[in-house]
């Protein structure tokens, strides 16, 4: 009998979960974090239930966005009042606050209805590394990441670069010097 109350409490409790951004599009991320903060995850989801979790999400400065949406993609806002409709360009909303653009990327996904504002709440945003210790010591899960990041070339040893298969040898003479040449060029047009 005890054992299904502790089901019982593991089923209807709320727990933290962590999430890195660091390269990570704000719209495909936003998809993934509704899932935990709607708790679609858990068998007991209904649209009408408040049963999600929270979800802590470290490194909203290093979003990326694919093609020239940091340029193109606006985000709108109106106060409700006249004349109270204004836009902005993701790479100034980004400027302004370092977390705004995965706040509204997730707002959107939700649900519109009573729900949304208590979710948002268990939405916890960071620029960096740096969470309290006492939010983090509630963190019980990490949520995985949507792309993968390819490791930098200048993380990989010498050894694994000349071990790399290679297709063809580049020719030693393949390799130009622009700027002699150059030069070679205007003396000749002077003599």
């Amino acid at each position: 009998m005890a054992h299904n109350r502790v089901l019982q409490w593991a089923t209807f409790a709320r727990s933290w979960w962590i999430y890195d951004a660091y390269h990570q599009c704000p719209f495909e991320s936003a998809k993934r974090l509704c899932i935990f903060l709607q708790g679609q995850h858990k068998p007991i989801y209904h649209p009408l239930s408040d049963i999600g979790d929270h979800v802590v999400v470290i490194n909203t400065k290093d979003i990326s966005m694919k093609n020239e949406y940091w340029r193109k993609w606006r985000f709108h806002h109106h106060t409700g009042y006249p004349g109270g409709y204004s836009q902005t360009s993701a790479w100034r909303l980004h400027d302004l606050d370092d977390t705004k653009i995965l706040h509204k990327a997730v707002y959107s996904r939700l649900p519109g209805n009573l729900l949304r504002r208590r979710m948002m709440r268990r939405l916890h945003l960071f620029p960096d590394t740096e969470v309290p210790d006492d939010i983090l010591q509630n963190v019980t899960d990490q949520i995985r990441q949507v792309q993968l990041i390819p490791k930098p070339i200048h993380k990989y040893s010498k050894e694994d670069i000349d071990n790399f298969p290679k297709l063809f040898d580049w020719p030693e003479e393949y390799v130009i010097d622009y700027s002699k040449k150059k030069k070679d060029e205007d003396t000749e047009k002077y003599f």
